[in-house]
């Protein structure tokens, strides 16, 4: 692999949670451990991951609550589950709150790499998530924070280059105003509210060089970033 894919572990078994992040880690991935579905959220909207990999009985969040949530603000990054149950009824939850796969305890980790590889392969087809996106005319580099249109370059603040990431990892889709409060500023009150509008108004204002791009509010769910072909 010539760039490390970043996986987050997301299970409360410290001793299968250990084993599963060094062997991960063993592997050439790069493995975040984190031992509740709270701690899960909170260490993903900092992040930049590439797979997750989440316990579904776990405490302060189980995993279909926490996959649920995360799809809010990321309908693509693969969500691979692990549980003690084999019911056909939390199979099927799962795959209904956005997994790309499940895995019933206790498994081999070998199949468990397998699947991990096989799921990366198909989604590796599209532009691989290294931070760097193409938005219309403009390029947009996460990792610096920067918006190049031709000969211009801007370089955005924190908040609104993490609003942008969210609105172009759901490009064409909508981007829950709850689920983008709760990313950005953590916690989704009243002012923080009116906070996030004004960057929105920001972003417009940078994005208007391009009329093939427009952000507009969804009534009562959030935005979305329309960018036409």
């Amino acid at each position: 692999m010539s760039k490390k894919n970043r996986i987050l572990l997301v299970e409360d078994d410290p001793n299968l949670g250990m084993l599963l992040s060094e062997f991960l880690k063993a592997k050439g991935y790069e493995c975040v451990l984190k031992t509740d579905g709270q701690e899960g959220y909170e260490t993903f909207v900092k992040g930049n991951f590439d797979f997750l990999i989440l316990d579904v009985m776990m405490p302060v969040k189980d995993g279909f609550t926490l996959a649920k949530e995360i799809r809010e603000i990321d309908k693509e990054i693969p969500i691979l589950f692990l549980t003690a149950k084999a019911l056909k009824e939390d199979t099927l939850k799962g795959f209904n709150v956005g997994a790309d796969d499940y895995m019933t305890k206790p498994f081999s980790m070998d199949e468990l790499l397998a699947r991990i590889n096989a799921i990366l392969r198909r989604v590796s087809k599209d532009d691989a998530d290294n931070g760097i996106y193409t938005v219309g005319d403009f390029t947009f580099d996460y990792n610096t924070r920067k918006l190049k249109y031709q000969d211009e370059e801007i370089k955005l603040t924190t908040k609104e280059n993490e609003l942008l990431r969210l609105l172009v990892k759901n490009k064409n889709g909508v981007l829950e105003r709850n689920a983008a409060l709760k990313a950005v500023w953590g916690d989704d009150n009243y002012f923080n509210g009116r906070s996030m509008d004004v960057y929105i108004a920001k972003l417009r204002k940078h994005l208007k060089k391009d009329d093939k791009i427009e952000i507009v509010n969804v009534h009562g769910k959030g935005f979305k970033l329309l960018v036409k072909a």
